[in-house]
């Protein structure tokens, strides 16, 4: 008995102590009896000032309670909120004798410590101390604990609202964070044009009339809530100058971010705004040395206030290749001297130790050509390698350029305006592909320094928010799953965790469409020049009409998202507008503009009444996408955001009303069908042309559709019969009205395999009549007698076979030659990643049999001949110079064939490639007899994302999306 006394007792005490341990670390910050100070150190840096005060407003936001904030700890009592630098005079104090944990903060890269300390001062109950390595270290810290109350780093870019609570408790347990993993981390505002400078200017801050200090202030806020440091800011010929306003640089100075400049703009010269060649001369180094170098040396001095990374080099003013040269290898002298000659200016006005000056060189455009051709970058200065302007970065490091001390990193865009076209108004780059890009840099080494080309901000929030994560710490997306997690939980996190998954997997479908086509890409037109737009290039009439699946896509999408519009609460709906409604309506919109476009057109070339109503619903969306954007404009967060949003950047003809042509209806006809694969005006209109639906296959089991349609406005009431009773319809009778949406029918044809009879191809009929006229549609059925029963696998299929990358039979890695199954990322769903962690590749077709990873997809045919393939992969570039992007393939055990989709500059294919997203290469394949097959593909260069397979035997039809994989059905 007392032994149970004792061990309940024991017990007691164990539980009692561990529950006390556990609420000493928690921290009070508002309840009904106590309410919060906040106390930071008048000494310190003037970030902890501004960080101090928003922190303050960030609990007023959540509780109602304005914290009363002091510089001098005496004056404060009860419980603090204690912040600053792990050196202040402040943090000494309290932390002498009671908690020394801070001295582990010493030398550190913006690091931060929280921890809740009982009685650090007579006067003090419960400190919790927010201490910092630095000063963006403490800022960091100082929102860690506002995003811990609530308030998300995008409260007020997109209006993201936060929970109102009466009492404020957080988890005070020690913390203390690690190291960035990109050391600097920041975004470029780029393209402003349409968004963010005309609101800046007219809405936000039209003292100024500018992108101004007040606009830098909000930016700069949100870099930091966002754990960034670095900015470069915006350069357009509507802006001036960021030092073109003294208080701008002080305002970066306050908020400890790093003023940086594009790859266009030396030594932290806007050259667009700020080089006046009327009375400068020619911004041209060996003509007028001495203006450019008095130019850079100005704004040297001036900018010595801030924390600052150099630009090296030169270009010309407008984003364009160095004056006074005649081509890269000639330029290469010159922008060698250009660069001792600035290193020099750095050395005389902001440090003699020149290497410790931060410097950066951007090897975008022609530059990267400089390069290439011999130039020498000193080992401190950091390159930058950039993407292809649309997502693929263009090269990383060789092995030498990773040991270089200035280390590398990634100018990367989500937003661009230029050739072949523009993309500025939607965010639509797939968060799966800047996992891949960024990722394969990071375990590249190009890790010193991030920057995220934005555009305006908006509406690239998530994607801005995914790359700085990312940035912050990457070790969290290692694990390429992560990456829809992230969008989930984001999504989560501002609209509430019971919304998380519907939200996440909605906004994961919109990236995936846009992936296919991006919005701003549906008019297939071109700029630099710019071209009209012509049709898309979806099939209406294969594969189920891959246009009409696209549209009823987006339509699910809409009917989503104005579902959850009723359903988010009141306080959420304008950023719901901001960050979900309006990207998925817009996106939605601009596709069905085309598509129905294009249905007007094709449509009455089959004389059907219906065109008029395409076009009709052509001209309807279009208006839909002018009230919606004069919703965010004007009506949206009470007029907070007018002047923010344009449907038309640029004015490129993508934006306009689409342009209709259409064929005049012969209304003699009366009502026609037209069934899948038939698409000619002369094929439908007249009747002794027979007429026949694609061959249905027992092993394949797939479904075709014809439509019914009036060609006049009448009335008819049509029925459809069938000749055999294994001919399934998915409607037999009906009535087709002259209005609007009742002009036409698809019915879908289908086969009860279990009533067919064991013969290989048998034939019926559909007879559809009506208005005394009747039409036959031949319906065919392979129904084929060879068993199969023990293969599962690609089939043949009306001539073709379809399978996707991911739906090998069998891999044989090699390491280190790889095939890794990439999931997320590509216009399946999934690719399959060359790895080959070798300096150089394998070479040679024995080589490549002997030691190359190889993925073997068997496939069954019924039809003799030399197939051709096509395999598509992502546009991906070369590693390195060491590298291109090949792979070997083999039919069954035939010789070798090499591919390489390497593109060099600017070129027509490079350009469809970017526009598609995708790489098509082409060969034809050895003779091969009816049966098995097998096709090995195997691994040459790293970076080739694999992402499906098409092989044609002579039925296979123009798609541009993914045609359905030819699997043998159960």
């Amino acid at each position: 008995m007392e032994k149970n006394i004792y061990r309940f007792l024991v017990l007691w005490l164990t539980i009692f102590i561990s529950y006390t341990q556990i609420r000493a670390q928690d921290f009070t910050i508002v309840s009904s009896t106590l309410k919060t100070c906040i106390v930071y150190d008048a000494a310190g840096s003037p970030t902890d000032s501004f960080t101090a005060h928003l922190l303050a407003k960030d609990i007023e936001q959540v509780t109602g309670y304005l914290p009363k904030i002091y510089t001098d700890i005496s004056l404060a009592s009860g419980n603090a909120i204690i912040i600053g630098n792990y050196k202040s005079a402040l943090i000494a104090s309290i932390c002498t004798n009671k908690y020394a944990k801070h001295k582990t903060l010493a030398g550190q890269w913006e690091c931060y410590l929280t921890k809740a300390i009982s009685n650090p001062v007579k006067n003090i109950s419960n400190a919790l101390l927010i201490i910092g390595s630095d000063a963006r270290g403490t800022a960091y810290g100082v929102f860690s604990v506002s995003e811990k109350i609530g308030v998300s780093p995008w409260y007020w870019w997109a209006d993201v609202p936060v929970i109102k609570k009466q009492e404020l408790t957080v988890n005070g347990s020690e913390f203390i964070s690690s190291p960035p993993s990109v050391k600097y981390r920041g975004i470029f505002l780029n393209d402003e044009d349409w968004g963010l400078q005309p609101w800046a200017a007219k809405t936000f801050e039209p003292e100024t009339g500018d992108i101004g200090p007040k606009t830098y202030a909000r930016i700069f806020e949100l870099l930091l809530r966002l754990k960034a440091n670095l900015i470069w800011p915006a350069m357009h010929p509507c802006t001036k100058a960021f030092y073109s306003y003294e208080q701008n640089k002080k305002v970066a100075a306050d908020y400890s971010i790093i003023v940086g400049s594009s790859h266009a703009e030396p030594m932290l010269r806007n050259n667009v705004g700020e080089w006046n060649s009327k009375t400068m001369g020619d911004f041209n180094y060996i003509t007028n040395q001495q203006t450019v170098y008095k130019y850079w040396e100005d704004r040297i001095k001036e900018s010595r206030i801030n924390d600052v990374i150099y630009t090296l080099g030169m270009r010309g003013v407008h984003d364009s290749g160095i004056e006074g040269v005649k081509n890269a290898k000639e330029a290469v002298p010159l922008v060698s001297r250009i660069i001792d000659d600035q290193r020099k200016l750095l050395s005389k006005y902001i440090n003699p130790k020149v290497n410790s000056i931060p410097q950066a060189f951007t090897a975008y455009k022609e530059v990267l050509e400089v390069y290439d051709n011999g130039l020498k970058i000193p080992d401190d200065v950091t390159l930058v390698w950039p993407d292809d302007n649309y997502g693929y970065i263009q090269r990383l490091n060789n092995e030498s350029e990773k040991k270089r001390t200035g280390g590398s990193g990634i100018y990367y865009h989500a937003s661009y305006w230029g050739r072949p076209h523009d993309y500025l108004w939607l965010s639509s780059t797939h968060p799966a592909l800047i996992r891949e890009e960024m990722m394969k840099a990071y375990d590249n080494r190009s890790n010193k320094l991030w920057v995220l080309n934005v555009g305006d901000i908006k509406p690239l929030e998530y994607n801005t928010t995914l790359f700085l994560d990312m940035a912050y710490d990457i070790k969290t997306f290692a694990d390429s799953r992560y990456c829809y997690e992230h969008c989930k939980n984001w999504h989560g996190n501002i609209f509430g965790k019971s919304y998380a998954d519907t939200i996440g997997s909605l906004m994961w479908e919109y990236y995936q469409l846009a992936f296919e086509r991006r919005p701003e890409f549906m008019g297939w037109s071109q700029t630099e020049p710019t071209t009209r737009t012509t049709l898309t290039a979806y099939n209406h009439f294969y594969y189920g009409d891959e246009a009409q699946q696209r549209i009823d896509k987006y339509n699910n999408l809409e009917k989503q998202v104005k579902a959850l519009q009723g359903q988010i609460d009141k306080t959420h709906q304008d950023a719901f507008y901001e960050l979900v409604y309006y990207p998925v309506t817009g996106a939605s919109l601009m596709n069905k503009k085309f598509v129905y476009r294009d249905k007007a057109f094709l449509y009455s070339r089959q004389n059907r009444l219906s065109a008029r109503d395409y076009a009709a619903l052509s001209k309807k969306v279009y208006d839909s996408i002018v009230a919606e954007t004069a919703y965010f404009n004007n009506t949206l967060a009470g007029g907070k955001w007018k002047n923010m949003m344009s449907m038309k950047p640029r004015n490129l003809p993508v934006f306009d009303t689409a342009l209709i042509i259409t064929s005049p209806i012969d209304r003699l006809t009366k009502w026609n069908i037209a069934p899948e694969g038939y698409f000619q005006k002369d094929s439908t209109t007249k009747e002794q042309n027979k007429v026949s639906l694609p061959v249905f296959n027992c092993y394949t089991h797939k479904k075709y559709f014809t439509d019914i349609f009036l060609c006049d406005s009448i009335t008819i009431n049509w029925k459809a019969t069938v000749s055999e009773p294994w001919i399934k319809l998915s409607v037999t009778e009906g009535t087709l009205l002259p209005e609007s949406g009742k002009t036409d029918l698809r019915i879908w044809v289908d086969i009860d395999w279990l009533k067919v009879p064991q013969k290989e191809k048998i034939t019926g009929q559909i007879i559809f009549e009506a208005a005394g006229k009747k039409m036959p549609l031949e319906v065919t059925a392979l129904n084929y007698t060879n068993s199969l029963n023990t293969y599962n696998g690609a089939i043949e299929d009306n001539g073709y076979i379809s399978l996707y990358a991911t739906s090998f039979t069998r891999k044989k890695d090699k390491l280190p030659s790889q095939w890794i199954l990439y999931p997320g990322l590509g216009h399946t769903g999934n690719t399959l990643l060359a790895q080959l962690d070798l300096p150089i590749p394998i070479t040679g077709a024995s080589a490549i049999k002997e030691e190359a990873a190889s993925v073997e997809y068997n496939f069954y045919t019924f039809t003799a001949g030399a197939p051709v393939i096509n395999i598509y992969s992502l546009p991906t570039h070369p590693l390195n110079t060491n590298f291109s992007m090949r792979y070997a393939i083999q039919l069954n055990d035939g010789p070798l064939q090499f591919l390489d989709f390497k593109t060099v500059g600017r070129s027509e294919e490079w350009k469809q490639n970017v526009l598609n997203n995708q790489v098509v290469k082409t060969a034809v394949l050895p003779f091969i007899k009816p049966g098995m097959q097998t096709l090995k593909i195997y691994v040459v260069d790293p970076g080739v994302l694999l992402d499906r397979i098409t092989i044609s035997l002579g039925g296979l039809q123009p798609a541009f999306g993914v045609i359905p994989e030819t699997k043998m059905m159960r």
